[in-house]
């Protein structure tokens, strides 16, 4: 059966609002030409849609079937259409993103990604490094760590070596690297960084209490506020360091893992993935 757009439309805008005429406003025509459209597809319909009521409408049995069905395709297709820009379909990009990783490279960067690439749709969800791709439904997801996660592709991005921070008001007490040990050092929960620290300093590990974080993020602010110094990646907290909120009183630095771009193996990539892969690589590599 063909069906006039048009009048599809009339009746699902009379049929929301109750109204011819409140219909006929919101599609810029007369308040006849709603009437006659409706009265249209009523005539292909063999079915009455309203009862026409002194003070208004009502809908009939008939039209309170059909309106739910209108409703849902118009707003499909307002979806479908609003996806379009500059001449393409917009496409959804969903990407996890360690949050010391977004906080302090990724998303200074960002406006530069969405000013070249204006088809994506980018979506960006932050996590602590536990995360899992398919079942958060990622395209990818940037890590921290060796690259070796199971049925992933990774491909290495930044550096991100590791150096005891801590605040204005502590740094005058580190002369050299044995004077941590009568402070509060902080640990994230790979508990083995200290360690490997003071072993590239060359002296023992004193016994670390600290409290345990799960985010750099959160343990650089608990360093700024006092709470004690922590091995951290210095490169994602240069604002800091530039403003004076955090000190880095040594040079010495470990390397415990790097920034990694990964997605699912069994994962096609999509035109926006190979937007954002390629831009990524491009400006880590500049």
């Amino acid at each position: 059966m063909h069906l006039p757009l048009n009048a599809l439309r009339a009746f699902e805008a009379s049929a929301r609002h109750l109204s011819f005429t409140r219909a006929a406003s919101e599609l810029n025509v007369t308040q006849t030409a709603i009437s006659q459209h409706v009265k249209n597809l009523e005539d292909k319909l063999g079915a009455p849609l309203f009862r026409r009521l002194p003070r208004g409408l009502a809908l009939t049995d008939e039209g309170i079937a059909l309106l739910p069905v209108l409703a849902e395709s118009f707003a499909r297709i307002g979806h479908v259409l609003a996806q379009f820009g500059d001449g393409r379909v917009r496409e959804v990009l969903t990407v996890g993103v360690v949050g010391t990783f977004a906080i302090g490279w990724l998303l200074p960067r960002l406006r530069d990604f969405q000013q070249a690439h204006p088809f994506v749709d980018f979506r960006l969800f932050t996590n602590n490094n536990r995360v899992d791709i398919a079942g958060e439904g990622l395209d990818y997801a940037i890590r921290f760590g060796d690259g070796a996660w199971h049925g992933t592709d990774a491909e290495r991005l930044l550096a991100a070596p590791l150096s005891p921070v801590c605040s204005p008001g502590i740094a005058p007490l580190l002369r050299t690297p044995a004077d941590l040990a009568g402070q509060t050092l902080l640990r994230s929960y790979r508990s083995d960084e200290w360690a490997d620290w003071f072993a590239a300093a060359g002296i023992a590990c004193p016994l670390i209490r600290g409290a345990v974080f799960d985010s750099s993020l959160t343990m650089a602010e608990a360093v700024a506020q006092g709470a004690g110094i922590a091995l951290l990646p210095t490169r994602m907290f240069t604002r800091e360091l530039q403003q004076g909120r955090l000190i880095r009183p040594f040079g010495l630095e470990i390397t415990d893992g790097d920034y990694w771009l990964t997605r699912l193996k069994s994962k096609l990539p999509t035109t926006a993935m190979n937007a954002f892969r390629t831009w990524l690589l491009a400006s880590v590599q500049a």
